[in-house]
């Protein structure tokens, strides 16, 4: 008979499953077979079952005292599926975790099996000595466990064969790269221009890092020296209702005008792209991105959204346009087609004495996505060394970093009528 636990883990695991199936691809075996192994309860212990085993929820292990922020969590697993699937690991390797909540570690060591070697490090003494507890207790004791600064890997134990990273980082420092064996792989969440996506990164023979796979992720960020936060000016002072422009990258604005243009009604400015109730369109915000010079994201409190204020098409980070001056910027929305309940429009609002201006930029970046990569097959970001000249870097655009130089480019496009 079975037990509650392995009841709801078969079915997180079908889940997963079901989930892959409709994007396409196929979760791995040896992944599948280890999802369904470890006993994700015992490293969330006091939780309920429905919770512990939902395929799409991060559990928060541990927050800020006085500002409630997020510090450590046990990922979502259906994300944990997809980086140890990209992560292609093997019986017998090495491998290094940097940011530990002890689930995934168990699952590293269930697809390395009893030759290879899982040593997996977090700079909160906290977190570890948690993740050493639930390794124990759920049988994995040949996991090794440090406190450690991830900034620095963790030298004692490479090379390593695969570097998983599972905090936000932004930039890749030089030990991650040092301490990885030829040939080795890298996945890592990855802040680009503020949006965090999933890099598997395979590295070649000069040290530059290439990716694999670019996917949707979210990550609690870094801590210790690889920490950074971007300016964020607030555009109003309501408590419950604020709105703010993450400025990652730049670009330089005026926060006095653009408190001044967020209180003045905005102009909406309307693409005609569709999109489906279901539909994945996470790659326009990266192609924005990577295209637009004066790039920003909105975000914006609930009641900001419940009464009116704006209506971005994601709360915690919406594709903006600052305008040269600094006094206007545009922001996505979207908004039901009259015909079809099951599909929205994209369109932008403008604030600002060139708003509109800015609005119209950005429905032609959205436009210019569903014309060209709506149906592609995604960017790709490779990874130089900091001190790699202009003129060494491939066209695309270039996010330089404390460590790295990005290049973020597309395939080219298909032509039109083929």
């Amino acid at each position: 008979m079975h037990s509650p636990e392995s009841a709801r883990r078969n079915a997180m695991v079908q889940q997963i499953l079901d989930d892959y199936s409709y994007e396409g691809a196929l979760l791995s075996a040896p992944v599948e077979q280890a999802l369904r192994r470890v006993p994700r309860e015992l490293f969330l212990t006091g939780l309920d079952l429905a919770d512990v085993y939902n395929a799409h929820k991060a559990v928060v292990t541990k927050r800020d005292e006085d500002k409630g922020v997020a510090l450590s969590s046990v990922s979502a697993p259906s994300i944990i599926a997809t980086m140890l699937d990209r992560a292609d690991l093997q019986p017998g390797m090495r491998v290094l975790e940097i940011g530990s909540g002890g689930y995934n570690a168990a699952l590293i060591a269930e697809l390395v099996g009893s030759e290879g070697e899982v040593t997996t490090i977090d700079i909160d003494s906290d977190v570890i000595d948690r993740a050493r507890r639930c390794l124990d207790t759920a049988g994995y004791p040949q996991v090794r466990t440090a406190v450690a600064d991830g900034e620095y890997g963790f030298a004692d134990r490479a090379p390593y064969d695969r570097v998983l990273v599972t905090a936000g980082a932004w930039d890749i420092p030089p030990a991650w790269t040092e301490q990885l064996a030829s040939g080795g792989r890298m996945v890592v969440p990855m802040r680009v221009r503020g949006l965090t996506r999933c890099l598997t990164l395979d590295a070649d023979e000069d040290g530059v890092l290439h990716s694999k796979h670019v996917d949707m992720c979210g990550f609690v960020r870094m801590q210790g020296a690889g920490e950074h936060w971007e300016p964020m000016p607030y555009l109003n002072d309501t408590p419950g209702q604020q709105i703010g422009l993450r400025l990652e990258d730049g670009p330089e604005v005026d926060a006095e005008a653009l408190r001044k243009a967020m209180a003045e009604t905005g102009t909406p400015v309307w693409s005609g792209v569709m999109v489906g109730v279901e539909e994945d369109a996470s790659d326009q915000d990266l192609w924005v991105a990577s295209v637009a010079d004066r790039w920003a994201l909105l975000t914006a409190d609930q009641g900001a959204v419940d009464t009116g204020l704006v209506t971005p098409t994601w709360i915690l980070g919406t594709p903006a346009l600052v305008s040269p001056a600094g006094d206007s910027f545009a922001y996505r929305t979207l908004r039901q087609s009259p015909n079809e309940n099951e599909l929205w429009e994209f369109g932008a609002i403008g604030h600002g004495p060139t708003g509109t201006e800015m609005a119209e930029q950005l429905t032609d970046h959205i436009r210019s996505w569903d014309r060209q990569h709506r149906s592609g097959s995604g960017p790709e970001a490779v990874c130089y060394p900091r001190s790699t000249p202009a003129d060494r870097l491939p066209a695309g655009r270039v996010v330089d970093k404390a460590h790295t130089r990005m290049v973020i480019t597309w395939p080219s496009p298909t032509p039109e009528g083929d």
